[in-house]
């Protein structure tokens, strides 16, 4: 008789008779890991039955459950028996109970695996409930963003307009930086609590805004990027059917945000300089309006700054009308013609602005760093309902960008990219009106800032963004701006949806060339 089928049937008549005594409690949850790192759980029903039964009836459910897929590694015997606390031959007979069924196949020198061919698998039936219910139907009280299948970096020519060129940051440089958090980890800082921010990131942005961006006076907290400082603004001071003035062409994620509150849209009218202050007046005197959301500076789309005297026209009324202003400067960091105007934030007596910012267009969007600048008494509340939600912001990403931004290399980084970010406005330019000279009715103003132009293409560009998706171009138009359904075919098709952002920032000067080529050849078909 072979000796390993004499031991097996040894050990199989010693646990038959010793098994019922092996653990107390009678079902049990435990979860083995496998060799790659993987968890597999396993419900051990212990009522009468031999322990290596137990265990090879706990495997063979795990592979019915899908668990473990057919020729998928199972744990060693080993490695099993140090989890379970029990005898590694007490395994090794339940994985052999499980080979004679057909369950298990055991390979020489790589251990055991699910059998490829399963006892019932070409039923299709291992432990399916029969059942003639639908599908459970969720129902959904709010609404978030519905990510777009098409990602504007997937494209060779991306024209989106908050996008850096992440081929040129210093990740060698970031990395040693990162590199020293990890090496000397402050364990206090790695749990609970500082909703707020790290307080030495929170300092040097604090420092920061003080020199670049005249800010003082107001607290600082540390956000998962603009987007979660907008929200939670959004639910602390928003009630249902509260109304938010907004730009009438604006930054659609915004606007989701303050929807998400159950507020109510109103739209203020722009010209060639910015938002209406008079417009603003007279809907501020028609609506209870709770908040002004605002992008001054490079205004998202049009590329518009807001000049000192309307600023200030502006301010009075909130501070008339007892109404908050949400200022997001976005992109402060990258103004070329001269000092930009300071931010409403700077001067702000009252304290009714909330200042929202971001590294996202001087790092990258993953990073999620941004920060909310805003009295104590708000910031307080901000931090006390951001703890409901994430507690606090990736803690290494936090000291990381502080060791950066106190050894220097913040700003060299900004100096560095605001000189290529000018070169690749003014070759964007140079590009536009050679078309102008071929007699293209484009018209635009080139931006004192920021990393767009607003061009006016003469022409409906109704079906251009879907035209240009097959020539992989990737631009954003008039319609995804428009507060008043700019998605709507009339609107679409009307003389004044003529608008599309160009976004220079990603690319360099061949691509610039080529991609606007694409443009432009695509919607002036006999003129190019």
């Amino acid at each position: 008789m072979d000796i390993s089928f004499l031991f097996i049937a040894i050990m199989v008549f010693i646990y038959s008779y010793y098994g019922f005594y092996w653990y107390k409690d009678y079902n049990q949850n435990l979860f083995i890991g496998y060799t790659t790192l993987r968890s597999l759980s396993l419900n051990l029903n212990t009522i009468g039955k031999a322990k290596y039964i137990v265990i090879a009836d706990a495997i063979r459910q795990a592979i019915k459950q899908g668990q473990v897929a057919p020729a998928e590694a199972l744990p060693s015997a080993r490695k099993l028996a140090e989890q379970l606390k029990t005898n590694r031959h007490t395994i090794m007979a339940a994985f052999a109970e499980l080979v004679a069924e057909g369950w298990v196949e055991a390979k020489e020198r790589s251990g055991y695996r699910v059998a490829s061919d399963l006892p019932i698998q070409a039923s299709q039936s291992i432990d399916k409930v029969e059942t003639s219910q639908k599908q459970f139907q969720w129902q959904f009280v709010r609404k978030g963003i519905i990510q777009k299948p098409i990602k504007a970096t997937d494209f060779k020519y991306n024209f989106a307009g908050g996008q850096p060129d992440l081929r040129i940051f210093p990740f060698d440089e970031f990395r040693g930086h990162f590199s020293q958090a990890c090496q000397k980890p402050r364990f206090d800082d790695l749990s609970y609590g500082d909703s707020k921010g790290l307080p030495e990131l929170i300092d040097q942005v604090s420092t920061y805004l003080r020199r670049v961006r005249s800010i003082t006076n107001k607290e600082i907290m540390i956000c998962n990027g603009s987007q979660e400082a907008l929200y939670m603004v959004s639910q602390l001071l928003l009630l249902p059917d509260d109304k938010v003035a907004v730009e009438e062409l604006g930054y659609p994620p915004a606007w989701a945000a303050f929807r998400s509150a159950g507020a109510e849209l109103v739209g203020i009218k722009q010209d060639d300089k910015g938002i209406l202050p008079d417009h603003l007046e007279q809907q501020l005197k028609t609506n209870t309006i709770k908040l002004l959301y605002l992008t001054p500076l490079h205004q998202y789309p049009t590329t518009v700054t807001l000049d000192a005297a309307r600023r200030m026209k502006i301010y009075q009324l909130a501070a008339k009308y007892k109404v908050a202003i949400i200022e997001d400067d976005y992109d402060h960091e990258f103004h070329y013609k001269c000092q930009p105007i300071a931010p409403m934030a700077a001067d702000d007596p009252v304290g009714l602005v909330i200042y929202i910012s971001t590294f996202s267009k001087l790092m990258f969007g993953g990073a999620r760093v941004g920060y909310v600048a805003a009295n104590n008494e708000l910031i307080n509340g901000l931090a006390g309902y951001k703890t409901l939600m994430n507690h606090k912001n990736n803690v290494l990403i936090q000291q990381t960008v502080a060791r950066w931004m106190k050894e220097g290399g913040f700003e060299c980084h900004l100096r560095r990219m605001t000189r290529i970010y000018q070169k690749r406005r003014d070759i964007t330019v140079e590009i536009l009106i050679h078309y102008q000279k071929l007699g293209l009715p484009i018209q635009f103003k080139s931006p004192d800032g920021g990393m767009a132009l607003w061009l006016d293409m003469g022409k409906s560009i109704f079906g251009l963004k879907e035209k240009l998706f097959a020539k992989q171009v990737y631009l954003q138009t008039q319609f995804e701006f428009n507060l008043d359904n700019g998605n709507d075919a009339q609107v679409a098709h009307s003389s004044s949806s003529r608008f599309i952002r160009i976004g220079f920032a990603a690319m360099e000067e061949n691509e610039l060339k080529q991609g606007l080529s694409i443009i432009m050849s695509t919607l002036y078909e006999d003129n190019v």
